[in-house]
C-alpha cells in the first residue's frame, strides 16, 4: 500500500532522481545541465539536510520512493545557512560562472545569489516548500496529501504562512496550486510565486 512517510537517511538517492525526472518544469529533466546532479543540490538535498523534520515522502508497497515534499520554516535563516555552509562546498566542482550562457549556469547563478532577503516572499510567509512526484502517482492526491502534510508540521511549529515558485511553463503544477487554495502572488518572468496563509 502506498504511503506518506517521514523522511531517513537514506533516501536522498530516490529523493535526487526524482528532482532530476521532474525538473524541466515537471518533466524528465536528464540532460539538461552539463551534471545533472546539479538539481538535487539546490533543490532538495539542503532542505534534508538542514530541515528533516519537515521532509515527507511517498513510498509504494514495494519500498520505492516516489515522491517527496521537503520545506522550511523560516526562509530567512535556511537562505542565509545556504549561501554560508551548504553552497560553499560545491564552490569548486562548479564555480560561478561569468555570465548566463546555458541553464546550468542560470541555476549556478541562482544558487550563488541565494541569502536572506534575495526573496521578498519570505518577509509575509516565512516557511517554503518544495514538492515533487513522479509521473507514475501523479494525479491520485498524494500531492495534496503531502501538502497538508508538511504544513500540518509547520503549523504545529507555529508558522504563520507558507510559499513557493514554480515554473510558469509548468502549467499542471500552477492549476494544482489554484485548487489547493495558494494565492498567487508578482513574480519574476519565467516563475509564479505563490503563497497561503496557516
Amino acid at each position: 500500500m502506498t504511503t506518506i512517510r517521514p523522511y531517513r537517511r537514506g533516501d536522498e538517492a530516490a529523493l535526487a532522481e526524482i528532482c532530476l525526472r521532474t525538473a524541466d518544469a515537471g518533466a524528465d529533466a536528464t540532460g539538461v545541465f552539463a551534471d545533472d546532479d546539479l538539481w538535487a543540490e539546490v533543490f532538495v538535498l539542503p532542505y534534508v539536510a538542514r530541515h528533516p523534520e519537515f521532509a515527507f515522502v511517498v513510498e509504494t508497497d514495494d519500498g520505492r520512493v516516489v515522491g517527496y515534499a521537503v520545506a522550511t520554516p523560516d526562509t530567512r535563516r535556511f537562505e542565509d545557512w545556504f549561501a554560508t555552509e551548504w553552497w560553499p562546498q560545491f564552490a569548486e566542482r562548479w564555480p560561478r560562472p561569468q555570465t548566463e550562457l546555458t541553464r546550468q549556469d542560470g541555476t549556478l547563478l541562482y544558487a550563488y545569489g541565494r541569502r536572506a532577503g534575495a526573496e521578498p516572499y519570505g518577509d509575509t510567509h516565512p516557511a517554503h516548500l518544495h514538492i515533487d512526484l513522479l509521473p507514475e502517482v501523479q494525479g491520485q492526491g498524494w500531492g495534496r496529501r503531502l501538502i497538508d502534510t508538511v504544513v500540518a508540521a509547520l503549523q504545529a511549529e507555529g508558522v504563520r504562512g507558507l510559499h513557493l515558485v514554480a515554473s510558469a511553463e509548468n502549467a499542471g503544477a500552477l492549476a494544482f496550486y489554484d485548487r489547493l487554495g495558494f494565492t498567487r502572488m508578482p513574480s519574476h518572468e519565467g516563475v509564479q510565486a505563490f503563497s497561503r496563509d496557516l
